[in-house]
């Protein structure tokens, strides 16, 4: 509804989009603040700069502001409140209210000052611009519209923020123009144009209409500085294009009248009657259709002085005597304005708003000191006692010393007692384990070598099979007990090691296993060779178990992955199964030693819980991460971290 008004707008059908707004929101139940807010914003927009109603206008900037006042959360629409400030400045301006006007717009400075808030700073400065522009002040103009432009630099691009942005720049160069700086105006007049050209491409389907209109202004003013450049020619093609484009229907035709005034002016210097003469008719249709003072005061003038040109002064004389009525008229409002300087005023307010805020600042040090002086008196009070009680606890805390230091000795005791405790523990696994290694291994061998003889029946062999399968598990259950018993006692000896042949070397030899299984494993190495510092023993050891584990616990055809990748500062080993998965209450316990979250594989291979903690083990000794991803959908991915160490030199040496 907002952007249909807006379009209206645009269009210069004010009273239809005034008429759409009233009877579109007859049926709209439900308005926000923020909608409420913007209807009186239009209509504030509609009575003060297309219909010249300031009091109306005022009457719902008023409304704007009491909206905003009698809102709960107030402090959310800041930036309404700097807006509504800024409309009653602006109706109150109209009024020739000037210090009421002024009052209203440090309030909505005060707002984008205090909220960091650049948008609302643009609006301001835009606003202090106009006016010091107004009273002829061109300088201060200059620095105000400066000042507003890169404000908004960090507004929402919206189309509205886009045609503030070019037509602050046009008033830039209107202000060097009047304060005779032509080089410095000219140049920012064709600032404004390329803006127009380079920015408004976005824009350019929905309001075409707009951006010639703002283009057609800018070749009217630029008119005047090559007219007192010499450039006569060239200034009256520049008017004339201004002037083609809004004289039409809807367009700025104000702006369209004072460049057929400007215009009008070139033909009498150029003494060019003919074009005067047809010009003035035109003029004189115009205004009668739609007065306006300062139109009219160049008008008389001009026909004046086209009379004095031809001769005919008795002609001259009305035109001239009626331009001085007007321009009485036109100066008296300019003189209250001048009266009413801004910057003295807005310094004014600035020192005011200095010195509440000081005289606050004082009240709150005062209420601080009172409360420091209380706050004093309490711990003063608080000391005294505590030191009262000083003694009674020293006692109490050297007695609790006492008790902490015996049982600090107990526990480093009761530590050193569990250190021999699991000494002796591993000792005593290593001593079954070894001792129990030797006959199990004559008992797999012995099985191996009877199963081989055929005196034996089906039954007896099926049997030994047994056996030697039992034999064999146990093997394995004591090599992995070693295995966990003697890592974390030995050094690693690492070496230089190419993590890409170290994998070939891996998966080459697990594929046979696989293949009992009808299984596949798939290999992605590196592009190039990778050398890490690491003990290829026990990271072949730990790549072999998790290929191992993943084609235990794959099914019958399943495809294995196993791939490296480089990271930042190492590589990341993946190994990635389709089997059955970790099952949620497993997954915490998997890397502990002896667990009891072992399952046996898809073929009811056996497992004996030790392999990952061992794994866990060589890969942190490495300084690396091992950790897995897991669902029982989609099976297993293991991943191995190691970190590229540089090798010492005496190694890098002997390797050359």
């Amino acid at each position: 509804m907002f952007d249909s008004v807006s379009h209206l707008y645009e269009q210069n059908r004010l009273k239809e989009g005034m008429h759409y707004l009233d009877s579109s929101v007859q049926n709209l139940s439900n308005l926000t603040v923020a909608d409420r807010f913007r209807i009186y914003s239009i209509r504030h927009y509609y009575y003060s700069k297309t219909q010249q109603k300031p009091e109306k206008a005022l009457a719902y900037a008023d409304s704007m502001l009491l909206l905003i006042e009698n809102t709960p959360e107030k402090s959310r629409y800041s930036t309404f409140y700097a807006e509504a400030n800024f409309a009653r400045g602006d109706a109150l301006f109209d009024l020739e209210r000037y210090t009421e006007s002024y009052n209203s717009y440090y309030k909505g400075y005060l707002i984008g000052k205090n909220d960091f808030n650049n948008c609302t700073l643009s609006d301001y400065t835009y606003r202090m611009g106009m006016i010091t522009y107004k009273q002829g002040n061109y300088k201060y103009a200059i620095k105000y519209f400066k000042q507003s432009f890169d404000q908004n630099q960090q507004c929402k691009g919206e189309f509205i923020m886009f045609y503030r942005q070019q037509e602050v720049l046009d008033n830039i160069a209107l202000s060097y123009r009047n304060n005779k700086q032509l080089d410095s105006a000219e140049v920012y007049f064709h600032k404004a144009l390329q803006f127009i050209d380079e920015g408004g491409a976005p824009y350019l389907e929905a309001r075409k209409e707009v951006l010639n209109v703002a283009k057609a202004v800018i070749y009217g003013n630029m008119a005047d500085v090559l007219s007192k450049q010499g450039h006569i020619a060239e200034a009256i093609d520049m008017l004339t294009k201004s002037i083609d484009v809004n004289i039409r229907k809807g367009n700025d035709n104000h702006d369209a009248e004072l460049s057929e005034i400007r215009l009008g002016q070139l033909y009498l210097s150029q003494k060019d009657f003919g074009q005067l003469k047809s010009l003035l008719e035109k003029l004189r249709a115009q205004l009668e259709s739609a007065p306006s003072a300062d139109v009219d005061a160049g008008y008389n003038l001009l026909t004046g002085n086209y009379y004095k040109a031809i001769n005919n002064q008795a002609a001259a004389l009305p035109f001239v005597e009626r331009y001085h009525q007007i321009k009485d008229s036109l100066t008296e409002d300019n003189r209250v304005l001048k009266a009413n300087n801004v910057n003295e005023r807005m310094a004014d307010l600035e020192k005011q708003y200095q010195i509440v805020s000081l005289q606050n600042r004082q009240r709150i040090y005062v209420y601080a000191s009172v409360i420091f002086i209380c706050m004093s008196t309490i711990i003063i009070l608080l000391i005294y006692r505590n030191w009262r009680r000083s003694n009674t606890e020293n006692i109490m805390i050297s007695a609790l010393n006492e008790k902490i230091t015996a049982q600090k000795t107990d526990l480093e005791k009761t530590l050193d007692e569990l250190e021999l405790s699991s000494q002796e523990k591993d000792r005593i696994l290593r001593t079954v384990a070894h001792d129990l290694r030797n006959p199990l291994g004559g008992i797999a061998s012995l099985t191996s070598a009877m199963i081989e003889d055929t005196d034996y029946t089906a039954e007896q062999v099926e049997l030994l099979k047994i056996v030697k399968e039992t034999a064999h598990d146990s093997l394995e259950l004591i090599n992995e007990i070693l295995e966990a018993t003697n890592s974390s006692n030995n050094e690693l000896t690492k070496q230089p090691v190419d993590i890409n042949s170290l994998l070939n070397n891996s998966v080459e030899l697990m594929r046979f296993k696989a293949a009992e299984k009808n299984q596949k494993i798939m290999l992605q190495t590196l592009d190039t060779p990778e050398e890490l510092m690491i003990s290829r023993e026990k990271i072949w050891r730990v790549i072999s178990n998790l290929i191992s584990n993943a084609i235990k616990f794959s099914p019958i055809g399943a495809v294995i992955k196993v791939e490296i990748a480089r990271t930042n500062g190492g590589v990341c080993i993946s190994v990635n199964d389709r089997g059955i998965g970790i099952p949620e209450e497993s997954k915490s316990k998997i890397f502990n030693m002896f667990t009891d979250a072992k399952r046996p594989g898809t073929l009811g291979e056996k497992s004996f819980g030790l392999g990952l903690s061992i794994c866990r083990q060589i890969i942190e000794r490495h300084n690396g991460k091992i950790w897995f991803e897991s669902n029982t959908a989609d099976g297993t991915t293991f991943f191995i971290q190691l970190d590229k160490v540089d090798a010492p030199a005496n190694l890098i040496y002997s390797k050359q």
